[in-house]
């Protein structure tokens, strides 16, 4: 067959980006799948192939979970659904539970307001702390997912999120992912706050949560992945355009992919020994189910038992035509993309 006969995958190099003084960064060589070390499995026994999901929220006085994604319960619901399928297929072959939305008062965490957006924060090193005390003991993980921003320790800025990977556990904010964060008239902006005490949590009262759309979605799958990718061993990746970079600020964010790159991909078979070929088609699954296609109808027009909540997925399309390209050229070398 001839080479132009062949898909096309673009493997882009990861462009370079300077640091403060103008110089580009120095870079390791990359490690490849000989120098991954698997230690995962003697911290956890291979049987403990569970990911926990918590949703780290607030809670209003009707008892619906504030820190929740959408601004009704269904909505939220549905959401965090979303991200439970969408770890399903990334990570295949793991079983992902959702358990109770936790309020912040039960975490006892330390909370600020941010000086640049004037938003509120939480801790996340205490929200680690808290979920560690928490993680079942068949887990292999536990993550907490928030619409609340983070921040690491007081000299930093904010944090999209963190991870313990001797500690099997992950939070992860998706708070600056809506349109309108960095916005002068983000609704959300902390009004006459003024902290109490440390246990003074009715600072998140009525906390603003943005709408939901296909692009908050696809940055949630790229923060939440992202993160469990730390929990399973892997590093950021410093040379090929792949879903394991790091990122500071929301534009570096953006830029980096859905997908993992080989060497990454390879060293994620590795610890759970997934088939490549049936990872694609599960990912394509996700895609295509409950398609955005079809109308939206919303709560306002309808009974909340009876939303009809398409996933937004408009944002995966082009992710979609990569995959594809993908299985394409897997299932022209089937055998040798095997797990075993």
């Amino acid at each position: 067959m001839k080479p132009s006969d062949q898909p096309v995958i673009s493997l882009n190099p990861l462009p370079c980006i300077l640091n403060q003084i103008g110089s580009p960064p120095i870079l390791s060589l990359p490690k490849t799948l000989k120098s991954f070390s698997m230690i995962l499995p003697e911290r956890h026994p291979l049987q403990r192939n569970t990911v926990f999901i918590y949703s780290v929220s607030v809670h209003i006085v009707n008892m619906l979970d504030l820190g929740s994604l959408g601004n009704t319960r269904v909505i939220s619901e549905e959401y965090i659904k979303w991200l439970k399928g969408y770890c399903e297929a990334f990570f295949y072959g793991l079983t992902v539970k959702l358990l109770e939305p936790v309020p912040v008062t039960a975490t006892k965490c330390s909370f600020r307001v941010n000086d640049n957006t004037q938003n509120l924060q939480i801790h996340a090193g205490h929200i680690l702390k808290f979920l560690k005390k928490k993680k079942p003991e068949d887990a292999f993980c536990i993550v907490g997912i928030t619409m609340i921003d983070l921040y690491p320790r007081n000299s930093w800025n904010f944090v999209f999120g963190q991870a313990s990977l001797t500690d099997g556990v992950g939070i992860f904010s998706f708070a600056r992912y809506g349109s309108d964060f960095y916005s002068s008239s983000y609704e959300g902006k902390a009004k006459a706050f003024q902290k109490k005490s440390s246990s003074d949590y009715s600072v998140f009262d009525d906390y603003y949560i943005p709408a939901v759309t296909s692009v908050l979605l696809l940055r949630s799958c790229k923060t939440l992945t992202h993160e469990i990718g730390h929990i399973f061993g892997l590093r950021h990746c410093q040379w090929l355009a792949c879903l394991m970079q790091g990122s500071n600020h929301l534009e570096e964010a953006d830029r980096r992919p859905l997908h993992l790159c080989p060497i990454c991909l390879r060293k994620l078979q590795c610890a759970i020994g997934f088939n490549i070929i049936e990872r694609y088609k599960a990912l394509v699954r996700w895609i295509d189910d409950d398609s955005a296609d079809t109308p939206r109808v919303t709560p306002k027009h309808s009974r909340e038992d009876n939303v009809n909540l398409p996933k937004p997925v408009e944002a995966f399309k082009e992710w979609k035509e990569w995959i594809i390209k993908c299985l394409a050229v897997a299932q022209k070398s089937e055998p040798s993309y095997r797990s075993n």
